[in-house]
């Protein structure tokens, strides 16, 4: 790679969180392929579309590049064609991943996740529908026997032990993800999987010390926190994805919950919240356009001493330029924009005259 002047345009300005630095505030969202081998000693593994996938967006100049949804367990898988992170043969494949992102000069992060009540689903693309243990599937666990929609199946009601197995999981999918060379760890705690389940009263409808008050729908989370930031090195970013809203009236998770989980995940370690929303029940009314999510993040930044990444239909170079030049947000995360323009990092810095790195066999086109 061959230096470049600094950028003045904030999008182009490098943010650092403990010992790393981020070249740019263009940040790719995670988002699932649904492409790995579902059975097998390849089971999770990542093959040659997701090295194509990444290493494309890490050429075209993003500055952090987050990893889709790994399931810490077989189980926790969203499909059973999701990335895996349970086991050393996944940690050899990603590998390969992280060490090419570093050497396009991006930063290579992970999301690790658990589906809870949504998983064995089929692929999007084929629908999405519930793929039970009759097929290539399994019946999914939740906080409480609560299905997701319609046609879903009736979830496995977790014990306080299995709560703590899962607990365990994301630790060691923690300590994998760092042999792997991930130098950001994101916990999704968003859209509706498991840990989201449990923050929102409107899927968890436990007695127990996980169910409740704020303080025990937040337990699990807080408690995943713990047991990934000990195994997660200090000098190393850990961000939390997060539904700022479930977009439901009297008995969803809410934007002062947000603000309030907010200051508690910073208490435990926590150096970023990726603010997303919904996912946790179908059929909501959510008022989508252009940058709708942005305010959650602003939110958090105004309110909290979290910085907060924004994410949701941010796809134009001044746009995105305007969300950080307001103190909207710290960075912004691009999903479906980015599998459109894997090089959009590179159309923004053209439109907003900033300059970025250029590996150097592409020089004769910029």
């Amino acid at each position: 790679m061959s230096a470049a002047p600094a950028a003045f345009a904030t999008l182009f300005q490098p943010y650092t969180l403990r010992s790393v630095t981020i070249p740019n505030r263009i940040w790719m969202a995670p988002m699932c392929q649904y492409s790995a081998e579902a059975f097998g000693p390849n089971a999770g593994v990542a093959h040659d579309w997701h090295f194509t996938h990444y290493a494309a967006r890490a050429t075209g100049g993003t500055g952090l590049i987050i990893q889709e949804a790994t399931a810490v367990s077989p189980e926790g898988r969203i499909s059973p064609y999701d990335l895996g992170i349970w086991n050393d043969t996944q940690v050899e494949a990603l590998r390969r991943i992280t060490t090419f992102v570093k050497a396009q000069g991006s930063v290579p992060g992970i999301q690790i996740g658990h589906a809870g009540r949504k998983a064995s689903t089929d692929r999007t693309w084929k629908g999405g529908a519930p793929v039970g243990p009759d097929g290539d599937g399994w019946l999914p666990s939740a906080p409480s026997p609560v299905p997701f929609a319609e046609g879903h199946p009736v979830p496995h009601e977790l014990t306080v032990e299995e709560i703590r197995e899962i607990t365990d999981q994301f630790a060691a999918a923690a300590g994998r993800a760092l042999a792997a060379g991930y130098e950001v760890l994101e916990i999704h705690g968003a859209h509706g999987y498991l840990i989201g389940e449990f923050l929102s009263p409107h899927s968890n409808r436990r007695t127990d010390s996980y169910g409740g008050s704020f303080e025990n729908r937040t337990r699990f989370a807080v408690e995943v926190v713990d047991a990934v930031r000990a195994v997660w090195p200090e000098e190393l970013p850990l961000f939390f994805r997060i539904s700022a809203t479930d977009w439901l009236d009297g008995d969803g998770w809410t934007a002062d919950e947000t603000v309030r989980l907010a200051d508690l995940l910073r208490e435990h370690g926590v150096d970023l919240l990726d603010v997303s929303t919904g996912g946790l029940a179908p059929h909501v009314k959510i008022p989508v356009g252009p940058g709708y999510q942005v305010p959650f993040a602003a939110r958090v930044k105004a309110e909290t001493t979290l910085p907060a990444a924004a994410v949701g239909l941010i796809t134009e170079p001044e746009q995105a330029e305007k969300i950080l030049a307001n103190g909207e947000a710290d960075a912004v995360l691009l999903g479906r924009e980015l599998l459109r323009d894997p090089y959009w990092a590179r159309r923004a810095a053209r439109e907003l005259g900033a300059e970025i790195p250029v590996p150097n066999p592409y020089h004769r086109s910029w």
